[in-house]
């Protein structure tokens, strides 16, 4: 994770993994989106998901999407986040 000064002044930040960056600002009369929300596309959606229910993560599993696996979550602020997998033929 990298925390830019001028983003953390204001209480935001960004986050960084390779060629994944998410940058995240701050609402002074915030309420979280029940509906939309971002989607992540994600390598080893089954083991991420064991790992978040093992820590007490509620996930949930929506219908499918033609060629993806996906599961739906809340970030601790009550943000809808989509996590989905590709999935790959055999």
């Amino acid at each position: 994770m990298r925390l830019l000064p001028n983003l953390a002044k204001r209480g935001g930040c960004w986050f960084e993994d390779g060629s994944l960056k998410v940058h995240l600002g701050v609402d002074a009369d915030f309420r979280p989106a029940h509906k939309a929300h971002p989607a992540l596309l994600v390598d080893g959606l089954a083991a991420l998901v064991d790992r978040l229910r093992a820590a007490g993560v509620n996930v949930v599993d929506d219908e499918p999407l033609e060629g993806f696996t996906r599961v739906y979550v809340n970030d601790p602020f009550g943000n809808r986040i989509e996590l989905l997998e590709p999935v790959r033929s055999s």
